[in-house]
């Protein structure tokens, strides 16, 4: 029989399902389990009757004075994340009939969940009345679940155990919504509680507090965002940005917007409370730090994201976006950092892909002549990241008939062929897929450009055609990545036509002259000679 509760755990929409934890060393996680897998064996054999040899109120201060906000918190998703994860495999078990296995994980449930209450109680030390109803269902509805599978270990009638399975996992689906509810209230009360802190406080130091704590919330995952931003955090973290007095926070500040807009909500709020004016205005105050600059960077970046589907509403984007983008420019000009030039390109390049005016813009303001001469700087680009960004404007602006004279003046072409050479040296898989996207972009830009027979002219001569060609054959030496091969093949095609005494006839006949279907065909089968 299915577990009609499953679905409901596995679309779970509180962040634990997603934290970190699951991507650390097995080890570690163990280690990092162990205390409060221990606790809860300790809880089972005193059936929840916590060991005190002081008084509780000294035990709280004790707890208060060890552990911050933040901390807390952490050991709360901690839990939340076993317990969500005893109860899938409860449900897997449950499917195959382990009865016995299915008692002991509920006990160990249970257990869990009196612990991470009592935890979160010693620490607020007040709960709302609607959290104390959640607490009082969710401890019931799991005594009940326990309750249950004893009953049908005693038991060896499968019939009764048929009729009994479905009882079961009614209480199993109650027990995870009960707990996927306590959850989400807990968070929302926490975000709440900073929120008050940043609005109310008039305390540099406190304010910085919660700002770290809300930041800290904010990297745990998607949901919480949302939650942070439909309780209004975006509207207080722009009211820090538009006090004076707070501007030694603006960067801590504007980091934290860039991660709540990670979500519709967090845009959303942005939009009604005027945000792209007041990231225009701290870009355009050269009174600002570099370090301020560079986090309005950030959230410009993140808030005109091409992966972002929800973003195309920003209308008052398009109205502040000359002065945005001379700012980045400048910014990237300046700059003497490859942090900061990073966060600056990625902010143009995401622009560029936001609005086809842009490229105009970045034209006028000789764009193309300051970021080919950033790539020869190694202090400034000197990542497979940042060079991704260049590419992509570079990309993007070559659309533009006048791009080419720009990139012929600046030697760009010698910087397109550089990078149709571009590998990883660690081996990470994040810089491995960076580095295609710089070859993939690279070629792309030198298709577009070629059309200018002085631009092809120069790509010959650099011995562009030779790369591309090892590039198409050679699947290692594009990380087997069939998108920098499809751009490869399109960028010799154009050069081919430009210059068709620069191949051979074998290659012209394999990689120019069929469909470019069959081209690619033709390469992906390819198997390399080590010979």
């Amino acid at each position: 029989m299915a577990f009609k509760g499953e679905d409901y755990l596995d679309s779970l929409s509180f962040p634990v399902q997603r934290m970190h934890l699951i991507q650390v060393d097995s080890v570690q996680r163990w280690m990092e389990d162990l205390k409060l897998m221990t606790d809860c064996e300790c809880m089972c054999i005193l059936q929840s009757k916590p060991i005190s040899i002081e008084k509780d109120e000294q035990n709280e201060l004790i707890l208060s004075s060890q552990y911050s906000t933040c901390d807390h918190l952490q050991l709360l998703l901690k839990r939340a994340w076993i317990i969500s994860t005893e109860l899938t495999r409860i449900a897997h078990k449950l499917e195959k009939n382990r009865w016995q296995r299915v008692h002991s994980m509920t006990v160990r449930v249970n257990c869990h969940v009196h612990s991470m209450i009592n935890e979160y109680n010693t620490f607020t030390r007040s709960s709302s009345e609607e959290m104390h109803q959640l607490e009082k269902l969710l401890i019931d509805k799991c005594s009940e679940f326990t309750a249950f599978t004893e009953r049908c270990l005693q038991t060896e009638d499968e019939e009764i155990l048929k009729s009994m399975k479905s009882c079961v996992n009614e209480t199993l689906t109650s027990v995870a919504q009960y707990f996927g509810q306590l959850i989400e209230l807990v968070l929302t009360q926490e975000a709440q509680k900073l929120l008050r802190q940043i609005e109310l406080s008039g305390s540099l130091y406190v304010t910085e507090s919660a700002i770290s704590s809300l930041f800290s919330l904010a990297q745990e995952g998607a949901h919480l965002c949302r939650i942070i931003a439909k309780e209004g955090g975006v509207v207080v973290l722009f009211k820090i940005c538009r006090q004076d007095c707070f501007r030694c926070l603006y960067p801590q500040t504007l980091r934290t917007l860039a991660s709540i807009c990670c979500v519709e909500e967090g845009i959303h709020q942005l939009e009604k409370v005027d945000g792209i004016l007041c990231l225009a205005d701290i870009l355009t105050d050269t009174s600002h730090s570099e370090a301020t600059h560079a986090e309005a960077a950030a959230v410009i970046a993140q808030i005109t994201s091409p992966h972002l589907t929800f973003t195309q509403h920003l209308s008052s984007f398009l109205e502040n976006m000359e002065e945005i983008v001379t700012a980045l420019v400048k910014l990237c000009q300046e700059t003497s950092s490859g942090e900061v030039f990073l966060l600056a390109s990625a902010a143009l390049a995401n622009i560029t892909f936001f609005d086809t005016m842009a490229c105009e813009i970045l034209l006028q303001l000789n764009a193309m002549k300051i970021l080919l001469a950033a790539c020869s700087d190694k202090r400034i680009v000197d990542t497979p990241y940042s060079r991704d960004q260049v590419v992509t404007i570079l990309a993007n602006m070559s659309v533009l008939d006048q791009c080419a004279s720009e990139i012929i003046q600046g030697n760009g072409v010698q910087l397109l062929m550089e990078m149709l050479f571009e590998k990883s040296s660690s081996g990470n898989p994040a810089e491995a897929a960076a580095c295609e996207r710089v070859q993939q972009k690279s070629a792309v830009t030198l298709a577009r450009l070629s059309r200018d027979p002085e631009v092809a002219e120069a790509a010959v001569k650099l011995s562009c055609i030779p790369r591309l060609i090892k590039l198409c054959r050679s699947p290692t030496e594009r990380n087997n990545s069939d998108s920098v091969l499809v751009a490869c093949l399109a960028a010799l095609r154009r050069l081919a036509v430009m210059s068709p005494d620069g191949l051979e006839d074998s290659d012209f006949q394999q990689l120019v002259k069929p469909r470019l279907v069959d081209s690619f065909l033709l390469c992906t089968n390819m198997e390399e000679s080590f010979v």
